[in-house]
């Protein structure tokens, strides 16, 4: 497949999810919006990753591109591709599809479990999760679930954790492709959001189990693995 991503920042890539993508042998592009990036003709695209990053989808003030963008992503649901949003991206995706972003009531960073819902279990998207996984999360944003879409897990900071939409749409609100490197990154850029509250970790506790990262980035190829097999039955 061609999978062209999305990405906002130079320190928050892939991830896990570029080993996978390699292991397949898909065609890989990108868009990198803060090198003056340009979105794809969406008729070389089959899916579109969004990754995150530390702006807000209200922030068009400061990033004008993120305009572009959500033309872009909302172009992509509509035409029927694979789309998977992380994070800011899942927040792109939500709000593209009428939903509301705003503020989370905390700071979830760190590891801390999500719980699969009930209506998770009927979606073969939703089926891939646990009922419940100790995952990473690095955000301060929500958002509300947009209309027809299926609610997939929630956290006890933030009860909406993960949607589909469809067959194909995918945003999680958590990360499950970060590696020990790319847990680093963040800390190294963003530490002054480390302030104290109840859902927010040291940076020693975030790095503490590496084994943690293995397990979540199995997750991470799992979930790939379903999405790759719903884009390819479209």
């Amino acid at each position: 497949m061609r999978v062209h991503y999305f990405q906002h920042v130079p320190f928050e890539g892939l991830g896990s999810i570029a080993e996978w993508l390699t292991d397949k042998g898909h065609v890989v592009t990108a868009t990198q919006w803060w090198a003056d990036g340009r979105p794809p003709s969406l008729d070389d695209v089959d899916w579109l990753i969004v990754m995150g990053g530390p702006m807000g989808v209200h922030d068009e003030y400061r990033h004008p591109w993120l305009v572009a963008e959500k033309r872009c992503i909302e172009g992509a649901i509509a035409a029927g591709r694979a789309v998977l949003g992380i994070c800011l991206g899942a927040q792109l995706i939500a709000d593209v599809l009428g939903a509301r972003v705003y503020a989370n009531g905390q700071k979830e960073i760190g590891w801390f479990p999500v719980r699969r819902t009930p209506a998770a279990a009927g979606h073969p998207l939703g089926m891939v999760f646990p009922e419940s996984e100790e995952v990473f999360h690095w955000h301060g944003d929500t958002f509300d679930l947009p209309a027809g879409s299926v609610h997939l897990a929630a956290s006890a900071a933030c009860r909406n954790q993960a949607f589909v939409l469809g067959e194909r749409v995918l945003a999680l609100q958590f990360h499950l492709e970060t590696t020990r490197g790319c847990a680093e990154a963040l800390l190294r850029q963003c530490r002054d959001e480390l302030v104290a509250g109840p859902y927010v970790q040291s940076a020693a506790d975030i790095l503490a189990r590496p084994a943690r990262f293995a397990r979540i980035n199995d997750l991470m190829r799992e979930t790939l693995d379903t999405i790759a097999a719903q884009a390819v039955s479209r």
